[in-house]
């Protein structure tokens, strides 16, 4: 979190003060070797836990329906945003189809708009330290799969610790394969919806 903070902030100072032609020419370049080389290393993590998918065929098709409720879950969170919050219905599903992976679905968004992008920035960012904060809450008072469905995709990655201390070990593999299904999809649902609803 600090150096994401630090991120922003050193971002905020050089576009502020230091305007470059050549950044805001070449801007959506940038953006775009950004986001492969995030993929890239992204599909590096997953190749390197390959191991986990044996373990995970005792499970069967049904663990399927916890990324795809997870998925539901979270658009329909967006859904019931756009009547709250003074954006329209795209952007707000656009924002929820991020599943809690901020720097890609702010990276996208941005695309659109800078505003656009910080708040989906934003939006996941509070996720995942929301997640951090209730998931022992939650594994102990709704159950263990309800606690890696509030992890969205960063189940497989930074909120795994906690998910694993909640829980019990068993459910560490089953929030892997949630949180690698997730950010796979990340990908497809936020342009899926952008294009879909012409933001």
């Amino acid at each position: 979190m600090i150096g994401i903070s630090i991120s922003i902030f050193v971002g905020v100072i050089l576009g502020l003060f230091f305007k470059s032609p050549f950044i805001g020419a070449n801007s959506d370049t940038l953006i775009d070797i950004g986001l492969c080389l995030l993929l890239f290393f992204v599909g590096i993590d997953i190749g390197d836990n390959s191991s986990v998918f044996k373990d995970l065929k005792k499970y069967g098709k049904k663990i399927w329906f916890l990324p795809i409720s997870t998925i539901l879950g979270s658009l329909f969170g967006g859904f019931i945003g756009s009547f709250i919050l003074p954006i329209s219905l795209g952007e707000s599903l656009a924002i929820s189809s991020g599943l809690g992976w901020y720097s890609l679905s702010a990276i996208e968004l941005s695309k659109i708009s800078a505003e656009l992008g910080s708040v989906a920035f934003l939006s996941n960012v509070f996720r995942e330290v929301i997640a951090i904060l209730t998931i022992p809450f939650v594994a102990k008072s709704f159950g263990s799969f309800e606690s890696v469905s509030v992890a969205g995709a960063t189940a497989m990655d930074t909120l795994l610790p906690v998910i694993n201390k909640s829980n019990t070990s068993d459910i560490s593999i089953i929030a892997f394969f949630s949180g690698v299904v997730l950010t796979s999809s990340v990908p497809i649902l936020v342009p899926l919806i952008v294009n879909m609803f012409n933001l």
